[in-house]
């Protein structure tokens, strides 16, 4: 396991540096830089230069990336262009605002998708399977901003309420947090559920014709031991695989939920930083998410081993 470790975190460690170099370059490619969104239609070529040269954007890209990669390394993001504020001082706050919303619509899909996905797979070819599956493809063809203006429209006409405006953090106000979050939560939880509920029923329909499901059958074991004791267990894998696509799918698709629910979430954050062209915004965002990304693969992989020790991590 130690080697493992030791591995993973050196593969991840190139990983990073591959994803820095590309995030660099990638953010680069975008028009425009932050120099031309402050000086509009109204700027004069010697305060561009100045600026510029003030930014360090009059530098060679390779020269740009060794000065942002060795402040990197020496755990600093550097200080946003268009705030003056220490990027880290930013990425914070808004990175928990965005795990919470990931973490909680997670619990949300696992608690909706993965019963409706067992009890479709137990009710094959019945009205009660074709049920959950026309709630699958709807999930599944619904664009997430769509489900959250309806969910939007639909609560506030139907109970004349809307959701608070101004964030509240779950250590000021459990309760002020989760009314906040509720609709946001709701609205990605459906969506995520639906396809947890579809990964779930084709990975157990699948057990269920095994061969080995049916000799148990013949030997007269019970159903509640094959399905908890056999078929669970083999397609827990899987499943727990699926989660891990399904958090990072969730952090990498935030961004819109938290535009239209105004909360102060990493994804909010990056957008705005992409429309003033705040590089060191944009950067230190984007690498978070993808070691974000790391970390749960790293995660799933070691939860293989807890669930089934035949797994060698290796």
């Amino acid at each position: 396991m130690g080697s493992y470790l030791v591995k993973r975190l050196f593969a991840s460690l190139l990983t990073a540096l591959l994803a820095s170099v590309l995030v660099f370059l990638l953010v680069r490619l975008v028009p425009g830089d932050v120099v031309s969104q402050m000086m509009g239609q109204a700027g004069g070529e010697t305060a561009e230069n100045a600026l510029r040269n003030f930014f360090g954007l009059d530098q060679p890209i390779y020269v740009q990336y060794a000065n942002w990669l060795m402040q990197l390394l020496q755990g600093n993001l550097g200080t946003s262009w268009t705030r003056g504020i220490p990027v880290t001082q930013m990425l914070g706050p808004a990175f928990l605002v965005t795990l919470e919303i990931g973490l909680l619509t997670l619990l949300v899909a696992t608690l909706v998708g993965l019963p409706l996905g067992i009890v479709a797979a137990i009710h094959e070819g019945k009205p009660l399977d074709n049920l959950i599956q026309a709630f699958n493809i709807l999930g599944l063809s619904a664009p997430v901003f769509w489900i959250g203006l309806m969910l939007l429209v639909g609560v506030s006409t139907t109970f004349s309420w809307s959701p608070p405006l101004r964030y509240v953090s779950p250590v000021q106000s459990l309760g002020g947090n989760l009314e906040i979050l509720a609709l946001p939560i709701m609205s990605l939880g459906l969506l995520q559920a639906a396809a947890y509920s579809q990964f779930v029923r084709q990975n157990v329909v699948s057990a269920l014709h095994q061969e080995y499901v049916r000799t148990a059958i013949a030997k007269g074991v019970s159903k509640r031991v094959i399905f908890f004791k056999h078929i669970l267990r083999n397609v827990m894998i899987p499943i727990i695989t699926f989660m891990g696509l399904i958090l990072i799918q969730i952090l990498g698709g935030v961004v819109i939920i938290e535009s239209l629910f105004a909360l102060p979430g990493l994804g909010r954050l990056l957008l705005s930083a992409i429309e003033t062209r705040d590089y060191p915004v944009v950067q230190g965002a984007l690498l978070i998410v993808v070691a974000a990304a790391m970390v749960v693969n790293l995660l799933v992989d070691l939860a293989y081993r807890l669930i089934d020790p035949r797994v060698r991590v290796a």
